[in-house]
């Protein structure tokens, strides 16, 4: 990948979803909360867990897990709803995003990140802004305002011949 040098780094936020490890940008979020109790709303996606009381405000939560067409999020000690801001079809969207752990927050410089590769992957490109590499471990950058505006689009590739 051929990134100028001069581009400053970026700090993430890194969390985990069954064995890996993603991470967003920490520009999006705005907390990290304990897991507290969701309020389920009828009709709404699969993936879309319920709502949550932020100070008065209503916020959505979004089970990551199941998005990525895993097995639901099970409450434990390490759960973790992660509040970010998201820009959603051009309008500012406040969503909750459930993770099985929150690591830390860290920073990439552009040569520590990558381009996904095209073939091969579990993940669908087009959500992930880059793989980012620290310590010799791999850590999966989304591209979380492409994943939500696209509400129909699984994250994972998924062989549809059955379809």
């Amino acid at each position: 990948m051929n990134k100028q040098t001069t581009e400053e780094p970026v700090q993430y936020l890194t969390f985990r979803l069954e064995d890996e490890i993603f991470a967003v940008n920490v520009n999006h979020v705005h907390e990290v909360l304990d897991w507290t109790s969701i309020t389920v709303v009828p009709r709404s996606p699969e993936y879309m867990r319920g709502v949550i009381n932020v100070r008065g405000s209503v916020v959505p939560v979004a089970d990551l897990r199941l998005k990525f067409s895993m097995t639901e999020t099970r409450k434990t000690i390490h759960t973790r709803i992660i509040v970010m801001e998201l820009s959603i079809e051009q309008e500012p969207t406040i969503l909750g995003i459930m993770a099985d752990a929150v690591k830390e927050v860290i920073e990439l410089s552009p040569e520590q990140i990558e381009n996904p590769p095209k073939v091969g992957s579990r993940w669908r490109t087009e959500y992930i802004h880059g793989i980012g590499k620290r310590d010799d471990k791999f850590i999966i950058l989304l591209d979380m305002e492409r994943i939500f505006s696209s509400a129909e689009s699984p994250l994972i590739e998924e062989n549809h011949a059955a379809e």
